[in-house]
């Protein structure tokens, strides 16, 4: 079943180049994104079962290892996967509401559905690579979809992001490419297999310059303080269905690459007191910066990235429960974030704006708006006994168990950003759901229950998270397990 493996990458690839063909037909467009998203999405289950039984791999082009690329299908590929093609499912279908909604005026589907097929390429592509140029690819492939998807409409406020976006991902995508040739001429390979031995024989001194271009660059993708600054200017100002696929996928794909080298490439927990310092520094600063502020779209990028310190806070940990608490939070989180923007859509069309002074009475006019934000808003602030509770507990145990200063210090600061998370979320209740309504001027949107239902899959989604939570953690347990013994992933690329 291993030719199963390259699917989640070269469908999205075909249905991109036939919506392009189709840009003058775009029910034809849109039933071919949906078919294809959906497909991807059956497949990544199916690869989710399959790889219970160890790694599935895929020499591209039947190029022997080292020489091709290689595709490898393990859990964490597939579990991530399996999320990501639900997420990017839901979103697509929320865009197709809104689109037909609004008559198509702000999004060119002409457009949008080939650039949005390649983006999830892209992201697909990146879980499943197994030598780092191939990774590198899969970056630039997301990213070059992205900055079309982040500029659509083409106001000045998208335009001025889309900007400094692209200034920041190019400086990231260096560095990377840097870093890659840094260690091609050291070890003499790109596979991530073949480098478990070769870099293991480097001087410590060599290891730690490659590992740092690594994190520098992921880190940036990732959008870890202090390189995390530019994030709360970019995304707010796309479409609401572009900027939750963004805060779902895009900087998870950068804390995938990290967990993936960290465990794999460079384990061992070299650097753990600079994670752990960059995972306390990225929680306190993200959720500072979201207390303060007045606009909801705003409010959840800094939420955003101060819960990335929470994943970066379980591979600092280099544990077995703090990477399965790390893989399971990253699971949890990209389902609630892109959940959480779609209903900041759905509030903006509602009442005309996502500022909080210009919200009010959202509960008594809209009950299913109010139910489908309180929901998730919970789980993000790690309420009992919702699956951000489960998580962030786990990390909190991990750090109990580690019983160092840095990791005690990880425990009181995950404390205190989930309170300050939920102070935060609860000021944005009472502001647009709970006190009486605002006068405006704004002229209410409807919203089509094509965009309300995905949402709301979404929101359950979560919720099952929370009821599954038990065979779910053992499950990343299993993948904390492979990832630390590093040997099943070796010899499934190098038997």
């Amino acid at each position: 079943m291993t030719w199963l493996v390259p699917l989640p990458v070269i469908m999205p690839l075909l249905g991109a180049a036939t919506t392009l063909l189709m840009f003058r037909r775009p029910r034809v467009q849109r039933a071919i994104s949906v078919s294809v998203l959906t497909a991807t999405l059956v497949v990544s289950a199916v690869l989710l079962v399959l790889s219970a039984d160890g790694p599935l791999v895929v020499a591209v082009g039947g190029w022997p290892v080292p020489l091709g690329i290689v595709l490898v299908a393990d859990r964490l590929a597939t579990l991530m996967l399996v999320v990501s093609a639900a997420v990017t499912l839901c979103v697509l279908l929320y865009s197709i509401g809104q689109g037909g909604t609004d008559g198509d005026e702000e999004h060119p589907l002409s457009v949008y559905h080939p650039t949005y097929l390649i983006l999830t390429a892209g992201v697909t592509n990146a879980f499943l690579s197994g030598d780092l140029f191939n990774l590198y690819v899969g970056f630039e492939i997301l990213l070059a979809a992205s900055y079309v998807l982040i500029t659509l409409g083409g106001t000045e406020n998208r335009i001025r992001a889309g900007t400094t976006y692209v200034v920041v991902s190019l400086l990231s995508s260096v560095i990377f490419l840097a870093g890659i040739g840094l260690i091609y001429a050291a070890t003499g390979t790109l596979n991530m297999a073949q480098l478990v031995e070769r870099l293991d024989a480097l001087p410590d001194g060599v290891r730690m310059v490659l590992q740092g271009m690594l994190l520098l660059a992921f880190g940036i993708k990732a959008a870890i303080f202090p390189l995390s600054a530019w994030l709360p200017d970019s995304y707010p100002t796309a479409p609401a269905p572009v900027t939750a696929v963004f805060a779902g996928l895009l900087t998870k794909v950068g804390v995938y690459a990290i967990i993936r080298t960290e465990t794999l490439l460079f384990p061992g927990g070299r650097v753990a007191d600079l994670l752990m310092v960059a995972a306390l520094s990225t929680m306190l600063v993200g959720i500072l910066g979201a207390v303060a502020q007045s606009d909801l779209k705003r409010l959840l990028s800094f939420t955003l990235v101060s819960h990335i310190g929470y994943l970066l806070f379980g591979v600092g940990l280099a544990s077995r429960a703090g990477i399965a608490a790390a893989v399971f939070y990253t699971l949890h989180h990209i389902i609630v974030q892109t959940t959480l923007f779609l209903v900041a859509g759905l509030i903006e069309r509602r009442g005309g704006s996502t500022a909080l002074d210009r919200l009010g009475g959202l509960a008594r006019t809209a009950p299913v708006l109010a139910i489908l934000f309180f929901l998730p808003a919970l789980n993000l602030a790690g309420i009992p006994p919702f699956s951000g509770f489960l998580g962030k507990l786990g990390l909190i145990q991990a750090g109990v168990d580690d019983g160092a200063v840095l990791s005690w210090l990880l425990v009181g600061g995950s404390a205190l950003t989930s309170l300050l998370t939920l102070y935060a979320l609860a000021r944005v209740w009472n502001l647009a759901f709970w006190r009486s309504p605002v006068s405006t001027d704004a002229t209410p949107l409807r919203s089509s229950r094509l965009m309300v239902t995905p949402t709301a899959a979404l929101v359950a989604a979560g919720v099952v998270l929370t009821l599954a939570a038990g065979p779910l953690y053992s499950l990343t347990d299993t993948v904390a397990g492979d990832l630390l013994e590093r040997t099943p992933y070796v010899e499934a690329v190098l038997p």
